[in-house]
């Protein structure tokens, strides 16, 4: 049998909630699935062509949205048409931050069955992040039925195409509405959707990166390692001047011995051949700087799965897989594509599940001379491993394959 971590347990320390001092009290109403009320639009949208879709850019008919106050707790989760909010400009989120996001998938399975991928991983993630920021508790798998409950509403916006899905944004904000310094006593928990294509539409092209060794992304004790808003914005100017030069997006660098932290909002890979034709992958270690992404953890459990019902077995009987998470700096990657041994590098995450790396600018701090990194070329775009990943990743998705019980199907 594969031995891919399935224990939530077990996962990466950034996957666990380590504090509850914000927790519901009980004698308040926590979040209630069975209490769900739906409102169903009566003015449904025109679906867009699939082909049109641009990421992020067109919504469902509905949304769900609940609210938390701390003499009522949570109230009653409501389905109900998609429409703006309605905010005080004194809350929270406008003045201090307090918001934070999920993104998940729902894709549909060979018998028209949406299905979620990992979505308790997203549950807890989301969960550390309400607690890292001073939001309210709330109950994972309340949330995950209701979510549920939204997709099944909704299934009609997943595109019937291999490739397309139906993205999910699960949000969560501060809305106490008081101008005061201190952490949000109220807050706001709704989730929109957005159907989806493929990252790539024309095939996959290797990215070009610029290695950003001024501004910094995360840095220790700050909160790199959880998915809220605030780490987002200040990545946008490094990016545009990045583009400026002619790179299309940041490899995020850390400390003075140039520490390789993330891509984008992507997590890292690279994949070093040993003299004996052995990989091995490697990725930044979870050191509180980098986001514990899922499909990271996806890509090391079947890196690290074994046996014959692994996805990558077939692989693995050309190329021994040793998966490392550890400390990797730009000199060593620089080093490794100088000896010849650098297969592949690429980022992961929900979006784009694999974005191929074709190169890494960087500037050489004492003479001020740019240099470039070169990964190898692809015929496809994509490396040897990262081709069997993607391919097994979206398999599992779009339940062609079953692994772990990773893909959950949603009842209708």
């Amino acid at each position: 049998m594969p031995t891919a971590i399935t224990n939530l347990e077990a996962l990466e320390p950034a996957f666990s909630i380590t504090s509850q001092a914000l927790s519901v009290p009980e004698d308040l109403p926590g979040l209630d699935a069975s209490k769900l009320l739906i409102t169903h639009s009566t003015d449904l949208k025109e679906l867009p062509p699939p082909e049109k879709l641009v990421f992020g850019q067109t919504m469902t008919d509905h949304m769900l949205i609940m609210d938390f106050s701390p003499e009522t707790g949570w109230s009653v989760p409501v389905i109900k048409p998609y429409a703006p909010l309605q905010l005080d400009p004194a809350c929270s989120v406008f003045h201090y931050t307090p918001a934070l996001f999920e993104g998940m998938k729902a894709f549909l399975d060979p018998f028209g069955q949406p299905r979620l991928f990992r979505p308790d991983l997203n549950m807890r993630r989301m969960s550390t992040s309400a607690d890292r920021v001073a939001l309210p508790h709330f109950d994972e798998n309340e949330l995950l039925k209701l979510i549920k409950k939204l997709v099944s509403l909704e299934v009609r916006w997943i595109p019937k195409i291999p490739g397309y899905s139906l993205y999910i944004r699960p949000t969560m904000i501060g809305t106490r509405p008081a101008i005061g310094v201190a952490a949000s006593t109220h807050a706001c928990l709704y989730v929109i959707c957005s159907p989806a294509g493929p990252y790539f539409t024309t095939g996959y092209k290797p990215v070009s990166l610029w290695a950003e060794q001024d501004a910094v992304r995360s840095w220790p004790g700050g909160t790199g390692a959880y998915k809220l808003g605030i780490n987002y914005a200040p990545c946008f100017k490094p990016q545009r001047e990045a583009a400026l030069k002619g790179y299309q997006q940041i490899l995020w660098i850390l400390g003075e011995n140039q520490q390789i932290t993330e891509v984008g909002q992507m997590n890292f890979f690279a994949v070093f051949k040993r003299d004996d034709g052995a990989y091995d992958v490697v990725t930044p270690l979870l050191d509180g700087t980098i986001l514990p992404g899922v499909t990271r953890n996806s890509v090391l459990a079947l890196v690290r799965a074994e046996g014959e019902t692994s996805p990558l077995a077939e692989f693995q009987t050309a190329h021994k897989l040793y998966a490392h998470e550890r400390q990797l700096t730009l000199p060593e990657l620089q080093e490794m594509a100088d000896k010849g041994r650098l297969v592949e590098a690429f980022g992961v995450g929900t979006a784009a599940i694999i974005c191929p790396i074709g190169r890494v600018g960087y500037q050489d701090k004492p003479t001020g001379a740019t240099h470039e990194i070169y990964a190898p070329e692809y015929k496809t775009g994509l490396g040897p491993l990262s081709t069997v990943l993607l391919e097994s990743i979206v398999a599992i998705q779009e339940g062609r394959i079953e692994f772990e019980g990773w893909s959950q199907t949603i009842n209708m």
